[in-house]
């Protein structure tokens, strides 16, 4: 996701749980987790974990136990852990093949268990363990025969588009839907998850110049929609209650979260929209209706990427964290803000950034905003490495003590 947020900035610039409380469109009634401190650890291009590809089984683990002790010592309580970066597995996955980013090569087993070994000493530690699942990217690369022999891919090439340098399952169609709801519903049904989590990423970013080729299946499933872009955004909603209704199934209190990027609708697109200026907006080029998510109830949480300083001209923190907690009011679906820790000290961002103090700002503004239940940091290896002192400052100023989200 820092990439993303990098590119995204670049495209900018062109209460306490109470019973009885609100009750979803499924009947139930919906209880607030606040407080929640999360901590993104992201396994795509091994970016927090594992440091490299090809390590023993115990060096991986030795490192996965150190992002948890980490989290404990920051004082947080939830760990994302990314366990399907690209179509593949962090587990023994009967759908998808083990992820080349544990021993360098898809689909070699890495001799351990790291979303099992991941549930249990987060447990252990008081720490809510979300599983963190990437529905349609299939590889940051667009030459199917780097693929595992026997990936799904390769099994139904007609299933795959290439976009901007990688390549991605078809969204719109129907086996596709199904097929990656089986494979991370897998790990809901094996594992004692707290929550399952899907980032940013639908229908891919934008690039210019370049068109994601889906007119034959729109040929097919596209009639009675006014567009190929309502279409795309029906596509999407699908899977989002779909995969909801079937997480309840299985196991009624795993949680469902997603994290978006921060802009459904510039003010100047829709009026409901934010007080913003984006290059992207959710609705409209990634086809996700992130506000009608919430509004409809098919999610238990939102964490919005609000990777931008206060003040921003284009996206302004604390407009966002305004617009948001807007939306969530009265509809029982958690807010929990995603924030850029890994801009802290970075020399390529503006002047705020080079504050260590930036961070513990944000959170202080969020206290003035009921629907804020809580924030997660992107990412672990910052969390660890402090850039600028940002992450002790924000701990200091409030975290007082730990704060468990489990009993």
């Amino acid at each position: 996701m820092a990439a993303t947020a990098a590119l995204m900035t670049t495209m900018l610039t062109s209460s306490d749980a109470l019973a009885g409380g609100p009750v979803g469109p499924d009947g139930r009634h919906r209880y607030a987790r606040r407080d929640l401190r999360g901590v993104w650890v992201a396994t795509v291009t091994n970016r927090d974990w594992p440091s490299k590809p090809g390590l023993t089984a115990a060096q991986q683990r030795a490192e996965l136990i150190a992002h948890l002790d980490t989290a404990v010592h920051r004082k947080l309580n939830a760990v994302v852990f990314q366990v399907r970066p690209t179509a593949d597995a962090l587990w023994p996955s009967p759908y998808e093949p083990w992820s080349q980013y544990l021993t360098g090569t898809q689909g070699k087993d890495p001799g351990w268990d790291p979303l099992g070994t991941a549930v249990r000493e987060a447990h252990a530690r008081g720490l809510e363990l979300h599983a963190w699942f990437n529905p349609y990217r299939v590889a940051m690369h667009t030459d199917p025969s780097k693929l595992s022999a026997k990936h799904p891919a390769r099994v139904h090439p007609d299933w795959v588009l290439p976009y901007g340098g990688k390549l991605y399952y078809n969204p719109g169609l129907p086996e596709v839907r199904a097929f990656v709801q089986d494979a991370m519903l897998d790990a809901v049904r094996r594992y004692d998850i707290d929550a399952v989590h899907w980032d940013d990423y639908f229908y891919p970013y934008p690039v210019a110049g370049q068109v994601f080729e889906d007119d034959e299946a729109y040929a097919r499933y596209g009639a009675g929609f006014k567009d190929k872009a309502a279409w795309r955004r029906d596509n999407t909603d699908r899977l989002v209650r779909e995969t909801a209704a079937k997480i309840k199934k299985l196991k009624k209190d795993v949680r469902f979260g997603i994290s978006p990027f921060g802009v459904w609708r510039n003010a100047a697109t829709d009026p409901l929209g934010s007080d913003t200026r984006a290059g992207v907006q959710t609705y409209d080029d990634l086809h996700a209706d992130t506000r009608k998510w919430v509004k409809e109830g098919w999610i238990d949480y939102i964490a919005p990427q609000l990777y931008w300083n206060i003040g921003f001209a284009a996206a302004d923190y604390a407009k966002l964290v305004r617009w948001w907690d807007g939306v969530v009011r009265g509809t029982g679906v958690d807010l929990y803000i995603g924030e850029a820790l890994y801009k802290a000290g970075d020399p390529a961002q503006p002047a705020p950034w080079q504050d260590p103090a930036e961070l513990s700002r944000h959170l202080t503004l969020a206290k003035d905003f009921p629907g804020v239940g809580g924030h997660c940091f992107f990412a672990a290896k910052e969390v660890r490495s402090d850039p600028l002192g940002a992450m002790t400052r924000l701990v200091t100023d409030h975290y007082g003590k730990r704060s468990r989200l489990l009993g």
